[in-house]
């Protein structure tokens, strides 16, 4: 027998894992329905039950707990408002890990175990790939926060995300290291999907244009020493450095190793190195570096509110990107239980996210194209800010402007 989704969560932290059982608690007694002696019930009085599968422990963890619990926060506000046409939403939780095999087992939880048709997850690249790939035949919709790979594209009619694929991160990130006067490249490269991905498009796109990959290295999640690794790539004297990690970590480490050095060149990342704890472990030596990402600037009203909302709650501040974009995921379900009226109809619900256009915390009016990816956002310029002046409301950088389309 596989193990309850709870009994797989090994997080980090204690008090982080005990908040997570108790918000978990709360939704399940909230939309939880009544039944009579033989168990069965009105199914109007039974609360719709979608499953979830972030990273609460691996690579992923930081910002899998932190996509987890803007999920909770949406369920909490929808519950509180009344439900769904009145009736309650359950998210039954399993956590992938980041990895094939944690992905493998959190799927056969949900629907074989729960017998789940919707899972909003995942947070990692891999496990996304993993389990599209038995989600696509099983005709079990699948809806990503966070998860990136541009394979994911054509992964099939069930599967979804409101993150914005590698390939356009990584061709605007191709796009600033020219316009910024980059002609020579090297890559630092975690060896997971996300990572190569992001990497290889990028390194495609700075060729394209003109530019030399003059060295790229990789290395194996739980490195923690990148001065060997970092050592032959600055030895290339390279124009810009790409560093593309999959836990948050790793790219603070990276930062400021590469820093510590001597590199005083460009520093090129992604949303994972922009994170609370990368910047938290750079510390100034991220300043100068440049995050190309979506980014919930403070003009976005939506955004600001539930991230304001999310910290008075959780008492911490990630990335808005991920809080943001695990939020309007569960409000997009939540709209199309209301048109379909049945968690069991995934066709139906398939269709529904076709045909909508939304405004939420990521963007407003944006909507899904054939191949499931989210139409109307763009790519962002951010830069870490020094440590004197990063505070929980600016996340610790500033957004400098739109990514350029072209060089």
């Amino acid at each position: 027998m596989r193990p309850l989704p709870w009994k797989m969560i090994r997080l980090p932290i204690l008090a982080t894992a005990a908040l997570l059982l108790l918000a978990t608690a709360a939704i399940a007694c909230a939309g939880a329905g009544t039944t009579d002696d033989a168990g069965t019930g009105d199914a109007a009085d039974q609360p719709y039950r979608i499953g979830v599968m972030d990273s609460l422990t691996g690579a992923g963890a930081t910002y899998g707990i932190a996509i987890w619990q803007a999920k909770q926060l949406a369920a909490a506000e929808i519950n509180a408002a009344g439900g769904i046409n009145g009736r309650m939403l359950e998210l039954v939780e399993a956590d992938s890990m980041c990895n094939a095999d944690g992905a493998r087992n959190a799927y056969r939880q949900l629907t074989d175990d729960e017998g789940v048709k919707v899972i909003l997850g995942t947070s990692c690249s891999g496990s996304m790939l993993t389990a599209s790939a038995l989600a696509e035949p099983d005709g079990v919709v699948m809806l990503s926060a966070s998860a990136t790979h541009p394979d994911i594209a054509q992964a099939g009619d069930y599967i979804f995300r409101t993150a914005f694929s590698s390939r356009q991160i990584g061709i605007a990130t191709g796009n600033t290291m020219w316009a910024d006067g980059a002609r020579t490249l090297a890559t630092i490269t975690e060896n997971t999907d996300y990572a190569t991905g992001l990497r290889d498009v990028t390194v495609a796109r700075f060729e394209e244009l003109g530019g030399s990959l003059i060295a790229s290295e990789q290395f194996e999640t739980g490195t923690t020493d990148f001065r060997p690794v970092l050592e032959p790539l600055l030895a290339a004297n390279p124009d810009a450095l790409h560093i593309a990690p999959q836990a948050e970590a790793s790219g603070g480490q990276i930062i400021k190793a590469a820093r510590e050095l001597g590199y005083a060149g460009l520093i090129y990342a992604e949303v994972v190195a922009m994170g609370r704890e990368s910047l938290q472990i750079a510390g100034n030596a991220a300043v100068g570096v440049k995050g190309v990402m979506v980014a919930l600037g403070p003009d976005n009203a939506k955004a600001q509110e539930v991230v304001t909302n999310f910290r008075q709650r959780y008492n911490y501040s990630p990335l808005p990107w991920f809080v943001g974009s695990g939020y309007d995921d569960v409000y997009l379900i939540a709209e199309c239980l209301k048109q379909t009226g049945d968690d069991q109809d995934a066709a139906g619900i398939r269709d529904c996210l076709y045909g909508i256009t939304w405004s939420g915390a990521v963007s407003d009016d944006y909507s899904f194209d054939d191949d499931g990816e989210i139409v109307g956002l763009t790519a962002s310029i951010v830069e870490p800010l020094p440590l004197a002046e990063r505070t929980p409301e600016n996340h610790g950088f500033r957004i400098t402007g739109p990514a350029p389309d072209a060089p």
